[in-house]
Formats: structure tokens, sequence, C-alpha cells
């Protein structure tokens, strides 16, 4: 089974506006809707629309309306009661094609909350399974939390992944070889922040298709223990670093209506594809179409497999 974690889920409401986005003015909102969200459940959602076993785990409580809404998406999910409330992050479609976002940071979480957080997702695994750490860490988290149950989850048998940025993706790095996750799924800037190089350069790199940079910079990775690193360079497509080769897609075409889930629809297709015994070329292929279907989506619609196309993929080695 494909488990989750989101230890700072959201609500996710999106608003479009029909128009351009004028600071300081007065807007009317064409379309409004709110979605389930949070790094580790948009990644469960798309794991779950491709009818594989997978469990959602976050902190929430009871009577949150995030629950509710887990329940209307059919998606397995399990949560450690908690005090506060599930935060709200706000997304602004705006005229032409632009994207703003406006996040809280969450609910504290106690001490007590913090361990049984823990012990729920330890609880929930069996030897075998994989295990994916996604998005930022509520406040009352350790910084290192995602490096101590990347230890705790390989002493269980499971397979990890991590997608973070900031200090928890600092701390991981610190980590290194010692405790390495089995896939890490950095963009750009954030490959830069692990291994101590500017991300902007390597993202401006790739999008004038100079890969180099970014090539050894994720192949570093693979040598300090990480087991493989996927890239999504945006509009320049996207890179994967297993087993210490380098494998590139240019990005398929495909209408742009909202960003947001993206990266978190390419990591679905890939834990897809690995779970379904694909080879690294066609895991690319499928974290990419996850992703570029994501874009072509409103909100933070993370796509079913009818809406995917791997085929469409051009993978190059490199």
């Amino acid at each position: 089974m494909i488990l989750t974690l989101t230890a700072n889920p959201s609500l996710d409401r999106t608003v479009d506006l029909g128009g351009p986005l004028t600071p300081g003015g007065v807007h009317r909102i064409a379309t409004d809707s709110t979605q389930p969200g949070g790094k580790g459940i948009n990644v469960a959602l798309g794991v779950h629309r491709a009818g594989l076993p997978v469990l959602a785990v976050l902190p929430a409580a009871p009577a949150d309306p995030l629950l509710a809404l887990l329940d209307d998406a059919g998606l397995p999910h399990r949560s450690c009661e908690v005090a506060g409330t599930v935060r709200t992050n706000l997304t602004v479609l705006s005229a032409p094609g632009t994207t703003t976002k406006l996040n809280e940071p969450g609910a504290e979480l106690s001490a007590a909350e913090v361990t049984a957080l823990e012990e729920l997702l330890l609880g929930s695994v069996s030897v075998g399974d994989s295990v994916m750490l996604s998005g930022s860490l509520a406040p009352g988290l350790p910084v290192d939390e995602y490096v101590r149950l990347v230890a705790a989850l390989h002493d269980l048998g499971v397979r990890v992944g991590v997608d973070t940025s900031d200090a928890p993706l600092t701390a991981v790095a610190a980590a290194l070889p010692g405790t390495a996750p089995d896939f890490l799924k950095p963009n750009a800037e954030e490959l830069g922040q692990l291994v101590g190089a500017d991300g902007l350069h390597l993202e401006r790199q790739a999008a004038a298709g100079e890969l180099t940079g970014v090539k050894d910079a994720a192949m570093d990775l693979h040598r300090r223990g990480v087991g493989a690193v996927l890239v999504p360079l945006g509009a320049a497509g996207g890179l994967l670093a297993p087993d210490g080769a380098g494998w590139y897609s240019p990005s398929p075409a495909g209408p742009v209506v909202s960003t947001v889930g993206a990266g978190d629809s390419a990591t679905a297709g890939y834990l897809i594809a690995r779970e379904k015994g694909e080879e690294p070329r066609e895991r690319l292929a499928r974290a990419l179409a996850y992703g570029t279907a994501a874009v072509g989506l409103p909100g933070t619609t993370i796509p079913r497999p009818d809406q995917v196309r791997p085929d469409a993929a051009r993978v190059l080695r490199l």
C-alpha cells in the first residue's frame, strides 16, 4: 500500500476573478470552489483515482470540514485528533493566466499531538509499504521531523519519499547519507537547497535547455544515498535520476488553467508507475503526464487516469 503523511493539511479555496488582479482594487469573484488540500492528500487522491490501495494520514479535529471533503472524495484516511482547525489556503486565478497563492501557516500542534501523529503513521504501515512525507510542517513539529520519520519507517521495512522545502528540506540534506529517503521530489530551487547551489540559477539553466547543472545535482544526491530524485522543471519538462542514471523529458504540450497541485500530481504519477513495476523512463513519462494533466484542470484538481497521456512524453537518457 501507498501511505501519505500530510503534516499540515489545508482546505484549498480557489477563486477565479475572470480578469486581471489589481492591487488595491475591488474584484468580483467569477467562480469559487473549496477542495481538500495539502501535498500528501493531493498525492493520495491521485493514487486512489488510479485504483491502487492508499491511505492518507493527517492531523485534524473530528468535526473539521476537511474530513467531510475526504469522505465525499472516497479517499481512505486516518486522522489523529488535534485541538486546532485545518488552515485555509487561498488561490486567486486572474488574467492573463496568473496564479496568486495566499497560504495560512496552520494551527500549532502540542507535544502530545505530535506524538499521536507519529504513532498513527508508524502504526498504520506494514513491511513493503511505501510512505510519502509531503509538504510543510505544522507549527509545533520539530524541523527534523521528516528525518526522524525516515529512520523510523526504514526500521519497519518501509520505502520512504520526501517532498518538502526550506528548513525541513535542509534538515533532510544534513542527515545524508546516514538517513536517506528512497525518493525525493525537489523542484529546481529546492534542489539547490539540498546541494548548496543556486536553485534559481539551475532553474534558469534548465529553461534555456542546459540540463547539466540539474543532472549533476540530482546525481550528487543519489551518490549521497537517495534512491531516486525526480525534478519537475515546469515548462522545461522534468528529470529523473534513479540508480545512477539520468533521464529527461520535455514537458508535454497542454493548456494551463491552474498550476496548483501539479507537482503533487507528478509525485502520484511516479508512485503509481513504481507500484506497477514500470521502468525509470516510464516512471518519468507518467509523472510528467500527471503534472501536465493537472495544470489543465481547475483549482487543486488531481487528474484521473483517463485524463493522463504518458504515451505523449518523449524520454531521453542523459
